[in-house]
C-alpha cells in the first residue's frame, strides 16, 4: 500500500528540486558565459558588458580559429594523448588492482603493496626529481612523457580494487573448480562484470589528460608538441601583439584576445561534454561500489 505524502514532505521535495536546479544552473553558467563572450563584440567583451547573452553577436572568433593551424595541431596532440592514456592507464590499473583484490592468504604481499600505494598518495618525490626521472628516460618532447607520468593514479586503483572485492566470491570459486586460471578469470569474468568502474575510471582519465596543461608546459620545449590546454594556457597568459602578422593585426578590428580565447576554451570543452553522457550512467554505480571497502 502506498501512503500519501504529507504536506511537509511534498514541500521538502519541491525545495530539494529547486536547490538542485539552482546548483545545476551554477555549474552551467561558466560554460554559458564563455560561449556568450566568444560570440560577443570586441568592445563589449573588453568593457565587461557581456552577461548571459552575447552583445553584438558575431562569429569572427570561430572564423579565426578555423584558420589557426596550431590550434588544431594541439587539438590532435591532446586526442592522441587521451587515447594512449586511456589504453595504458586502464591496462595498468586493472592488472594492479586484480592481485590487490585478493586476500592475504592468496597474496601475502598484498597489504605491503597496498600501504606503498597509499604512501604515494600522501607523499611524492617533488617536482625536480620527477622532471629528472622523465629526462633520464629520454621522454622529454615525447607524447609518452605526457601519457606515462600519470598512468597509475592510486585513487583509481583503489576504486577498482574495492569493486573487484565486492564481486561474489562464489563465482571465482566456481571458475577455479572448472579449471580457470587467474588470466582467464580476469579476462572472462572480472573485466566484463566491472564495466561500471572501468567506465568511471575511463571518464576520470579522459578528463584529467584532456584538461591537464602543466606537464605539457614542463615536459615539452617546442610549441608544436603542446597539448591543447597548454597551448590555450599560453595564449591566455602571453598576449604579444608585436609577434602578429599584418593580416592578424587587421583582424583586431573585429575580434580581441578575450573573445578569441573564450571561443578556443569553449571548443576545448566540447569533446569532454560529448563523451560524458555516454559514461554518466556508469558513473554513480562505479563510484559507490568502488568505495565500500579498504
Amino acid at each position: 500500500m502506498v501512503l500519501e505524502k504529507s504536506y511537509a514532505s511534498k514541500l521538502f521535495d519541491v525545495l530539494l528540486i529547486v536547490i538542485l536546479i539552482f546548483i545545476a544552473l551554477l555549474c552551467v553558467m561558466p560554460l554559458w558565459y564563455t560561449l556568450a563572450v566568444s560570440l560577443s563584440d570586441k568592445a563589449a567583451a573588453a568593457a565587461g558588458d557581456v552577461g548571459l547573452w552575447p552583445v553584438g553577436f558575431n562569429l569572427h572568433s570561430y572564423k579565426q580559429i578555423m584558420g589557426d593551424a596550431k590550434f588544431f595541431h594541439s587539438f590532435l596532440v591532446s586526442v592522441e594523448r587521451v587515447a594512449l592514456a586511456v589504453i595504458v592507464s586502464i591496462a595498468v590499473i586493472v592488472l594492479m588492482a586484480y592481485p590487490l583484490s585478493k586476500s592475504t592468504q592468496e597474496f601475502r604481499l598484498r597489504n605491503v603493496l597496498m600501504w606503498i600505494l597509499v604512501f604515494t598518495m600522501l607523499f611524492n618525490g617533488g617536482l625536480i626529481p620527477w622532471y629528472m626521472t622523465v629526462k633520464s628516460l629520454h621522454l622529454i618532447d615525447s607524447i609518452w612523457a605526457l601519457v606515462l607520468g600519470g598512468s597509475l593514479p592510486v585513487f583509481h586503483v583503489i576504486l577498482v580494487v574495492n569493486f573487484f572485492r565486492n564481486l561474489p566470491k562464489e563465482m571465482e570459486e566456481a571458475a577455479l573448480v572448472d579449471g580457470a586460471g587467474p588470466w582467464l578469470m580476469l579476462i572472462k569474468m572480472f573485466i566484463p562484470l566491472s564495466v561500471p568502474v572501468v567506465a568511471t575510471v575511463t571518464l576520470f582519465t579522459i578528463v584529467f589528460h584532456w584538461n591537464e596543461f602543466f606537464n605539457g608546459l614542463v615536459l615539452t620545449s617546442r610549441e608544436s608538441h603542446y597539448p591543447l590546454q597548454t597551448y590555450i594556457q599560453q595564449l591566455v597568459v602571453v598576449i604579444n601583439t608585436q609577434t602578429m602578422t599584418e593580416d592578424q593585426l587587421k583582424t583586431l578590428n573585429e575580434l580581441s584576445n578575450q573573445t578569441l580565447n573564450a571561443a578556443k576554451i569553449f571548443i576545448a570543452m566540447v569533446p569532454v561534454l560529448a563523451v560524458y553522457p555516454f559514461l554518466q550512467r556508469f558513473f554513480i554505480h562505479g563510484i559507490t561500489l568502488g568505495s565500500v571497502k579498504e
